[in-house]
């Protein structure tokens, strides 16, 4: 389905968000066009699933949203709409969802450059087809200038989780592996940068990426994973804390073992902050029995999105409901939740 040039405008007026001719020729040429898919394409007021062909995928149906407002839109690696699709598609694949459709509802400010508009509609499109999920359903408002920055994004997700994959935060048993990913703190690095208030200098990328192929391989060697989070806003501290106090349960970490690329580390030491808080937009946090702990990392370091996978820590005892760091010292220092905010707007 190609994309039907309808609109002419070159800037977003309030028109477009009046539900007249306007926004039908926004809506025709931008997003029907650009998210190109026979649901979306009805344009009615829901989408319409066939209730046997999502239990042909699972037995339970997993539903997630949230809201990206994101500054600024376009950073080294990639941009608010890669960051909503990947973002919402993740937050399915954590629960063992396969992800399969989503919604897009876009807040946009007077006066932003349809151009604009379309970069990010063909981002999302090529990150949830990557993903192997369609958006099928939407909604566009226009603030006045000044309402709004720009572009805010809220999307929803809807996934199926098969049948006997029970992933919960309240599930960490002593003994376990914590394994993650990859290297931490890219995607919160990237933005400091990328707002250039600094001026530093870096090639630091955003590791913003859908992780739902990395999770089905996962399952697929280790069906009984117990715990999984990707580390967004609170990074990697937080998903442990969050881990340790449903489960109530000791976390016992391993600060050398725990990957951080030298620019990342160098830029947090610059900046006063504390990798193990910034956010990510491509890393996961697993705690799995330790009996298939290595058959998921030989797994996790073949997918192109596990490659730097590593085991960083093991789960315990007690003191209940805490996470316990070892230092590069030989010491142990509490980790706590992150209070308040190191850096705002970063999805």
């Amino acid at each position: 389905m190609k994309a039907r040039r309808t609109l002419r405008a070159e800037t977003i007026t309030l028109a477009h968000g009046a539900g007249g001719k306007a926004m039908r020729d926004l809506i025709d040429d931008v997003f029907v066009g650009g998210f190109a898919n026979d649901t979306l394409a009805q344009l009615e007021d829901q989408a319409r699933f066939d209730l046997d062909g999502l239990l042909k995928e699972g037995e339970k149906l997993a539903m997630t949203t949230d809201s990206y407002v994101v500054d600024p839109l376009f950073f080294p690696g990639g941009d608010i709409g890669k960051l909503a699709v990947a973002g919402t598609v993740n937050d399915l694949a954590v629960g063992g969802a396969k992800p399969l459709y989503l919604s897009c509802g876009m807040i946009i400010e007077e006066g932003l450059p349809v151009e604009t508009l379309r970069r990010v509609v063909a981002s999302m499109k090529a990150t949830a087809d990557a993903a192997g999920a369609q958006i099928v359903t939407g909604d566009t408002k226009v603030v006045h200038k000044g309402a709004a920055d720009k572009l805010f994004i809220n999307t929803a997700g809807v996934g199926v989780i098969p049948k006997g994959v029970e992933i919960a935060a309240h599930r960490a048993r002593p003994d376990d592996v914590v394994v993650i990913n990859g290297f931490i703190g890219d995607h919160g690095a990237a933005i400091a940068d990328a707002r250039g208030e600094m001026a530093l200098e870096s090639n630091i990328e955003t590791d913003c990426q859908a992780l739902n192929g990395l999770i089905e391989a996962m399952l697929a060697v280790c069906p009984d994973i117990h715990c999984m989070r990707d580390a967004t806003r609170g990074g990697v501290a937080t998903v442990l804390n969050e881990f340790a106090q449903s489960s109530q349960a000791a976390i016992h970490v391993d600060e050398a073992a725990i990957p951080v690329r030298p620019e990342v580390r160098g830029l947090s030491e610059i900046l006063g902050l504390d990798p193990l808080y910034l956010a990510n937009e491509g890393k996961l946090v697993a705690v799995i029995p330790a009996g298939c702990a290595e058959a998921v990392l030989q797994t996790m370091r073949a997918h192109p999105a596990g490659e730097h996978s590593a085991r960083i820590g093991r789960v315990g005892e007690s003191p209940a409901g805490t996470v316990i760091l070892k230092t590069g010292f030989g010491g142990e220092r509490i980790v706590d939740m992150l209070v308040g905010e190191q850096l705002p707007r970063i999805c």
